[in-house]
C-alpha cells in the first residue's frame, strides 16, 4: 500500500457516510462531462513550459443551472473573486466579503453532509456541540488570514489556497484543488488543461472518476501535478478536509481511506491553527488493483 500507510477504517466509515449524504454532488455524464485526453508530459520543478497533451478543455459541459440553484454551490461561487492571487500581497477582507464567508458557512451547515461531520467531530471531542461555536471554528480554520508569502501582510488563508489557488512570487501555482474554480477559470481562458497525470499502473483515468490528477497552466504558470475531486459539492470537501485536519496535530498528515470505490490518500498541511493545504491523491479505484 501507498508509502507504508495503513487503511484508516474509522475515517473511511465517516467519509463514506458523507459521500452517501452528498445529494448535491454533480453526476458525470449527466451534470457534467470531462475529456481527459492525453497523458501529461514531465515538467521540471520551477519550469513553466509544458507540452500540451490535451487540445480541448477538461470540461466539455457543466450544468451551470445546478451551480446557480444549489444554495451551497451558489454561495461558494460568490467567494471565488474575493482574493488577491499573489502571496506576499496582503488580503483585505471587506465587511461584504466577511458576510459572504458566513453566508457560505450557513449554506453548507444546512446540509446533511456538514451535520454528519459536526456530529462526528463532537463525538471525538474535537469541536463544540454548539452550532454557532462550530461555525466560528470553521471560520477560523478556513478563513482566518495568515502570512504565507514571507511578506509582512496576512496574504493567505486555507480557503484561498485550497479552493481558489494562489501564486508564489508570480512564478509558481499553489493550491487550486477545486473543480468548480478550475471549470470557471478554464471557461474564462485563464486555465489551459495540459493532460492527465497517470498513476503508477499507467492506466488512463475513467471519465466518470470523481478524483483526478492533472496538469494545467494558469495565467502563464504551470502546475505540474494538481489533484482534485470532480463533481463533489463544496460541503463534501469542506467536511472531509476539516475532519482530517482536526484529527491530526501533525504538520503534514496523510490518511489512507476507501471512499465509495476509490482508494485515496488525503493529504492535509497544517499552518499553525489553520489549514495550509489539503487535497486527495487517487491511488486506485475498484477497477484497478493497488500494486
Amino acid at each position: 500500500m501507498a508509502s507504508g500507510l495503513v487503511m484508516n477504517h474509522d475515517l473511511s466509515k465517516i467519509l463514506n457516510e458523507l459521500w452517501k449524504a452528498d445529494v448535491n454532488r454533480l453526476l458525470p455524464g449527466v451534470d457534467y462531462q470531462i475529456s481527459v485526453q492525453g497523458k501529461a508530459s514531465y515538467v521540471a520543478a520551477g519550469s513553466n513550459n509544458a507540452r500540451d497533451c490535451a487540445r480541448r478543455p477538461l470540461f466539455s459541459y457543466v450544468n451551470e443551472e445546478r451551480l446557480r440553484t444549489i444554495k451551497s454551490f451558489a454561495a461558494f461561487t460568490a467567494l471565488l473573486d474575493n482574493y488577491e492571487m499573489s502571496t506576499g500581497i496582503a488580503e483585505v477582507v471587506t465587511p461584504e466579503e466577511m458576510a459572504e464567508n458566513f453566508r457560505f458557512l450557513d449554506a453548507i451547515l444546512e446540509t446533511e453532509v456538514m451535520q454528519l461531520a459536526h456530529q462526528y467531530l463532537v463525538s471525538k471531542n474535537l469541536t463544540s456541540a454548539d452550532p454557532q461555536e462550530f461555525k466560528q471554528h470553521l471560520y477560523d480554520i478556513w478563513f482566518r488570514l495568515y502570512s504565507r508569502g514571507g511578506g509582512r501582510g496576512q496574504d493567505s488563508s486555507g480557503f484561498e489556497h485550497v479552493f481558489v489557488g494562489e501564486t508564489k512570487r508570480g512564478r509558481e501555482i499553489m493550491g487550486l484543488h477545486n473543480w468548480v474554480q478550475f471549470y470557471l477559470q478554464e471557461k474564462r481562458n485563464h486555465i489551459d488543461y495540459k493532460g492527465f497525470v497517470a498513476r503508477r499502473n499507467k492506466n488512463k483515468p475513467d471519465e466518470d472518476d470523481h478524483v483526478l490528477s492533472l496538469q494545467f497552466s494558469w495565467k502563464e504558470m504551470v502546475k505540474p501535478v494538481g489533484s482534485s475531486f470532480i463533481g463533489v459539492s463544496p460541503e463534501f470537501e469542506f467536511a472531509l478536509y476539516t475532519i482530517c485536519f482536526l484529527l491530526s496535530q501533525d504538520k503534514v498528515s496523510r490518511e489512507l481511506v476507501m471512499v465509495d470505490e476509490y482508494h485515496l490518500q488525503i493529504v492535509v498541511y497544517r499552518h499553525g491553527k489553520y489549514i495550509g493545504s489539503s487535497y486527495p491523491i487517487l491511488l486506485s479505484n475498484n477497477n484497478t488493483p493497488l500494486e
